[in-house]
């Protein structure tokens, strides 16, 4: 019963990323995590896991090397997680995978807002605020401001840091409705909420006032600042709220999201850097070189 389970894990270490893959069961990967082979297999060891200490104690000391491997991919711990039926410990075990392996990408100094698309048909927008939520809350040494909206801003507030805390918040928001994607960033312009960088997760799609652009110059008339913008794309998408922003020289960036949620974390390198005021105050304080002449 051992060795089977030894082979089931070897399997399923993959998912977390415990093992060094080959370079064609890394293309694989996602493919592979999503078919019934890979369901039968994690919920067959999580099983004989149940029933046997032994493999107990063996999936404990993978997810123990799991956590301290810098080559694990955050998110597949919690995949893992969704697509077995594992003990309350073992499933605790895998969010701590999680959350070491995204606080090894840096920490977020700035205050950042997260504006969520929750007009009709964006229900995956909505998957994806919340994991951006909760991984950035994790992470996040400044203020972070989260708002769902259609038409209207709903801020959403978390009592935790952890995906269930975040889960629990976005509890009551579902897709529907027309898209305003500048409510959310009217309603911290007149809460007086500062944020350095805004995140839009959205598809672009924006038919009502107040228009993000125009939003977006009245924030930064009032408080005096101009966020930098990361929009992530979802599903069939546009590039009209992108457009005009570059039209006003906002600091643009884009991260189209196809499904991979393993691909999220990539996200923080670019949330915690420096922006370009700093980099050029950064710039202006070095030393120059002295030759010496003598």
């Amino acid at each position: 019963m051992y060795r089977a389970a030894s082979g089931l894990l070897r399997v399923w270490s993959k998912t977390v990323g415990t093992g060094r893959p080959s370079r064609g069961a890394a293309r694989n990967d996602q493919r592979v995590l999503t078919t019934p082979r890979k369901q039968l297999i994690t919920s067959s060891l999580s099983k004989v896991a149940g029933d046997h200490p032994e493999v107990k104690a063996l999936i404990d000391s993978k997810l123990e090397e799991a956590q301290k491997s810098d080559r694990v991919s955050a998110f597949k711990a919690r995949v893992a997680a969704d697509v077995t039926q594992l003990d309350a410990e073992t499933a605790q075990k895998l969010e701590q995978v999680t959350n070491e392996q995204v606080k090894k990408r840096g920490k977020i100094a700035k205050p950042t807002g997260l504006l969520i698309d929750k007009s009709g048909s964006m229900e995956k927008a909505i998957e994806i605020g919340k994991r951006l939520a909760a991984m950035i809350s994790g992470v996040a040494e400044a203020d972070l401001f989260v708002y769902a909206f259609d038409t209207m801003p709903y801020p959403v507030e978390s009592k935790g840091k952890e995906l269930t805390d975040w889960e629990k918040a976005f509890q009551h928001i579902r897709a529907g409705g027309g898209t305003s994607i500048g409510c959310g960033l009217e309603a911290m312009r007149r809460k007086k909420q500062l944020a350095e960088q805004i995140i839009l997760v959205t598809d672009e799609g924006e038919n009502t006032a107040p228009y993000f652009a125009d939003a977006y110059d009245a924030y930064r008339r009032e408080m005096d600042v101009m966020p930098n913008v990361v929009i992530v794309k979802v599903g069939y998408s546009y590039d009209w709220v992108e457009t005009q922003l570059k039209k006003k020289q906002v600091q643009v960036d884009t991260f189209s999201f196809k499904g991979d949620y393993y691909s999220l974390p990539n996200l923080i390198p670019l949330l915690s850097r420096p922006s370009r005021l700093e980099l050029l105050m950064e710039i202006m304080e070095t030393p120059l070189p002295v030759r010496n002449d003598k």
